[in-house]
């Protein structure tokens, strides 16, 4: 446990930005998991409307630095490479 101040401080913040690195975090997941449902239905054109969705809760966790600059583009690019290539 800890003993100095400044540590409770740390343990303190600590829960409270882990709060938000969840909400982050499920809002990627789930976006993600909606995109590769409707891509396996064979569901093209739907799953293009949520990608907008995808980049908004990915540019959000790299402004906040939950994810660094090129983890989130390589996300980006990975995702539209996945749902197009479905598309041939």
């Amino acid at each position: 446990m800890a003993i100095t101040s400044s540590a409770k401080k740390a343990i303190r913040s600590s829960a409270r930005k882990r709060i938000f690195n969840v909400r982050r975090q499920k809002k990627i997941d789930t976006v993600f998991k909606d995109i590769k449902k409707l891509v396996t239905a064979k569901k093209l054109s739907e799953a293009q409307k949520l990608i907008p969705k995808a980049y908004m809760a990915i540019d959000k966790a790299v402004k906040s630095h939950y994810l660094k600059k090129n983890t989130g583009s390589r996300m980006k690019s990975r995702l539209v490479k996945f749902v197009n290539k479905q598309k041939v």
